[in-house]
């Protein structure tokens, strides 16, 4: 009987070793630096909100973060190697819209699968499109507008920063709601994009409110719709695009904290509590209001990833129906 229990206690005790060494790995980290890796250059909003949660979790926690941008392909450079990085949490990054959601349906060829090769830890903030004119232009709204593009003899020209955006899909989306044709004009980023349509090379510009919130203030752009569901904080003023008259419209880039797949949970749930305390912080917050971004506060790890899935379809939807592809 003595033998028979002491079997049974040495058993439970070799059950409980993984666990137990489980348990003390996720204590222990992390004990190196975490490499934060931003798919895109720096100075865009997906750089602003990497740097961002990499600083401000430096400062609460006292860990080593580095931020590494690792741009090209619309991010797809940069969220290969997170996919492709060892699942121990020292490699981490921004996944957002465009290479999450829009890019696996966009690109022949895809390096990574977005939904079985990451992780979604916590997702951070997200920014609607801003549709503007100049501000001597004759059009006060998105009605306006539209109704001058039915008209026009020779199709209307929008400017967009880069192919495959979540800009570039918004006018598309708008093109088939208003039933409208407009010319495409893609460019290399949003500043080169806002000069032409200051200089009337192009007749309005869809982009997030980052890159327009600036000049709308001060007075050289007038915004007439923002594509989230609800109005900006920072744009009180401007109308949503369903409320011009286009019922769930929707395009909005948001950001989010991913991992490569397999990292343990332990360490998943201290990434996502130490990102959700950053966002709720009302520093940060400030920051977010001041350049037109809505927190995510209050969203959990599963609700990030059922929006990865649910953005994965309906943008994969409409890539397929516009035929639009990318090599």
């Amino acid at each position: 009987m003595i033998h028979r229990r002491t079997l049974l206690t040495t058993a439970a005790a070799a059950a409980l070793l993984p666990l137990t060494a489980m348990a003390q790995a996720t204590d222990a980290w992390p004990q190196r630096p975490i490499r934060l890796v931003v798919p895109f250059p720096p100075g865009g909003s997906a750089d602003f909100l990497g740097r961002l949660v990499a600083e401000k979790i430096t400062l609460a926690t006292g860990w080593v973060m580095v931020v590494e941008n690792r741009a090209g392909a619309a991010g797809n450079i940069g969220l290969d190697a997170i996919a492709k990085a060892a699942p121990d949490g020292y490699t981490i990054g921004i996944g957002q819209t465009a290479n999450m959601a829009i890019n696996p349906s966009l690109y022949a060829r895809m390096p990574f699968d977005p939904l079985k090769d990451l992780a979604p830890v916590a997702l951070v903030a997200s920014q609607p499109m801003v549709v503007t004119v100049k501000a001597d232009a004759p059009y006060r709204s998105l009605a306006e507008l539209v109704a001058a593009a039915k008209k026009s003899a020779e199709s209307m020209r929008v400017a967009f920063a880069g192919n495959g955006t979540v800009a570039h899909l918004a006018i598309e989306l708008l093109e088939r709601r208003a039933g409208i044709a407009l010319v495409n004009v893609p460019y290399k980023g949003a500043g080169p994009a806002v000069n032409d349509l200051r200089a009337g090379h192009v007749d309005f510009f869809v982009g997030n409110s980052i890159s327009v919130l600036g000049q709308v203030n001060g007075g050289s752009l007038r915004a007439l719709a923002v594509t989230s569901p609800t109005r900006l904080n920072a744009l009180p003023a401007v109308p949503t695009v369903a409320e011009s008259g286009f019922a769930d419209f929707d395009a909005q880039t948001w950001s989010g904290v991913v991992t490569p797949a397999g990292v343990t949970t332990p360490i998943l749930a201290r990434l996502y509590t130490e990102v959700t305390r950053v966002i709720a912080r009302p520093d940060v917050l400030a920051k977010f209001a001041a350049e037109g971004s809505t927190p995510a506060t209050g969203r959990s790890m599963q609700q990030f990833a059922e929006l990865v899935r649910s953005e994965h379809r309906s943008w994969g939807d409409l890539v397929r129906q516009a035929k639009i592809q990318l090599d």
